[in-house]
């Protein structure tokens, strides 16, 4: 009996020592980059970091969160480019602390995300409102970490009509909009994706939805203390500070941030060139994400 049990013994050592059993020493899937970055105590931002080479880092709009690049990470990670998506706090998987939430705020978050992944000479990119942060960030901090930019829809450089800038909302529109966020804000996101694509079937109802869902995981609070804070912006003073090359896209037919604001960004940036996008609305980078990625491509390489 002592014979039988030694060698059974001896024969699970074995097939345990030949991994039969087990997987033996686990080798990390993982590259080690983190999916949450702390920005400032307690609060860290998720951040999506794919592919190797030259870094673009990429900001996205309002209320959306880093998801909204889906495509061209798939893209551009494949090409020879570190992508770097960050959602902004009180977006999408990023903490939501109570406190404030404008422009300082994020470009401060900005700076901290690129300081711990060691970030150089990247192109940084905006949708959106994140074409008003990253405007902000540059300007800021005198481009740290960047050597291109790059607008997308962006809106900027001032969202509201002011003195001798009769383009964008009037600032009453904005205040109703404003109040909307805490009266009816799912009714607002469904009209306000609706208003996206240039025209009805640019974009599939299910791209439709989903740009939708990710729009409601937003935390109502910062939806409405961001886009109060992108009413207060005028950014017009702050574009000649700007000394890197910058690509401007824009949709021709965007009826959420109008064209004019391209050509007013194109006027006050020294290095600047527009590439417009004649089939589509204020979603651009899902309605022509194919000329997207390749315009984006070639101003990252150059």
């Amino acid at each position: 009996m002592k014979t039988i049990f030694a060698t059974t013994v001896l024969f699970v050592s074995i097939l345990s020592n030949h991994n039969v059993f087990g997987q033996g020493k686990r080798v990390p899937a993982s590259l080690g980059r983190e999916t949450y970055i702390e920005v400032e105590k307690g609060v860290k931002l998720h951040v999506t970091d794919m592919g190797e080479g030259k870094p673009i880092v990429l900001i996205h709009g309002w209320p959306l969160s880093d998801a909204m690049y889906e495509y061209q990470y798939q893209y551009l990670s494949r090409n020879g480019f570190r992508v770097i998506g960050i959602t902004l706090r009180g977006f999408g998987q990023s903490d939501r602390p109570y406190g404030r939430y404008d422009f300082d705020v994020f470009s401060d978050d900005i700076k901290v995300v690129l300081e711990k992944l060691k970030i150089k000479d990247a192109t940084l990119g905006g949708f959106s409102m994140g074409g008003a942060v990253v405007t902000h960030y540059v300007t800021k901090y005198n481009s740290a970490h960047v050597s291109k930019l790059a607008l997308f829809a962006a809106a900027a450089p001032s969202w509201i009509q002011r003195d001798e800038y009769p383009y964008g909302l009037t600032k009453e529109d904005a205040d109703g909009l404003i109040y909307t966020t805490m009266t009816a804000r799912q009714d607002l996101i469904a009209s306000f994706g609706a208003g996206f694509p240039a025209k009805e079937g640019n974009i599939s109802k299910n791209v439709e939805k989903w740009l939708e869902d990710i729009n409601l995981q937003a935390w109502p609070y910062a939806v409405t203390q961001s886009i109060t804070a992108l009413r207060d912006l005028d950014l017009r003073d702050q574009l000649k500070i700007i000394d890197i090359p910058v690509a401007i896209f824009h949709g021709t037919q965007d009826k959420l941030c109008p064209i004019e604001f391209s050509e007013e960004l194109h006027k006050g940036i020294r290095d600047s060139y527009i590439v417009k996008f004649e089939n589509s609305g204020h979603a651009l980078f899902v309605e022509e994400a194919e000329k997207f990625n390749k315009e984006l491509e070639k101003f990252a390489n150059q």
